[in-house]
């Protein structure tokens, strides 16, 4: 593994890092493309990813920290040392779709509609992402097996899939779902890939848990975009 990609004395590039800073100028610069969809400038979508992505990575920690919370206790200098890895995607996830619902609603945009542009371009970012875990050793797998690759690998297949979903009709909020449901499957699908999490929940661990709660809101916000689509026929 490749923790520190760069040392020059006391300067030192760290490989989680840099691809956490890779992973949101690509994904944030994709994403401006689809400006002229909302009548808004690229800033909004700099703006929004910004604030995004710092409450994502205050989640993400936040989250981490409560499940390894005796760790902290005995080694309190580790809480900032988020070089060392140590973010807990699904508390990143919460963070930054809160705050992001917030920062739309205060600037009148279009809920549904925006998340359904910005969800394949969240699928990216975590693709590249995982190749910063890959390198620094974190989230790793089983004896021999990458997991951190494999993730990284079914995230740039469903960045690929919303791309061309979004290319169809559709009604708001389905990317969205596709987005909930694909990504709680495969990190369900991963768990049984990784070396690094207790299975303290009838033989599953705290992570495919959450993603059978996610899978599941997933299916419930189809299941309204259905109904709402056949009330829509209905009328017409």
């Amino acid at each position: 593994m490749y923790p520190v990609i760069f040392k020059f004395g006391f300067i030192q590039i760290y490989s989680y890092g840099l691809m956490l800073v890779f992973a949101f100028w690509i994904s944030v610069f994709l994403l401006t493309r689809q400006a002229p969809a909302l009548k808004v400038t690229n800033d909004f979508f700099w703006n929004l990813s910004l604030v995004i992505l710092l409450a994502g990575i205050l989640g993400a920690r936040l989250a981490y920290i409560a499940l390894n919370l005796q760790f902290f206790l005995d080694n309190p200098q580790e809480v900032f040392m988020l070089w060392h890895g140590g973010l807990v995607w699904y508390g990143g996830f919460l963070g930054g779709m809160l705050s992001g619902c917030v920062y739309l609603k205060r600037k009148k945009m279009p809920l549904l509609k925006t998340l359904d542009l910005i969800m394949p371009y969240v699928g990216l970012a975590q693709s590249i992402g995982r190749i910063g875990c890959f390198l620094n050793g974190c989230c790793y797998g089983r004896l021999f097996i990458p997991a951190q690759l494999f993730s990284s690998f079914g995230l740039l297949i469903i960045f690929v899939i919303l791309r061309l979903l979004q290319a169809l009709p559709r009604r708001q909020g389905f990317i969205l779902a596709c987005y909930l449901i694909a990504v709680s499957l495969l990190r369900f699908i991963e768990e049984f890939l990784r070396g690094d999490s207790p299975r303290n929940f009838w033989g599953l661990t705290i992570f495919q848990v959450i993603s059978i709660a996610v899978f599941l809101s997933g299916l419930f916000l189809w299941s309204i975009i259905l109904k709402s689509a056949q009330k829509t026929r209905e009328n017409a």
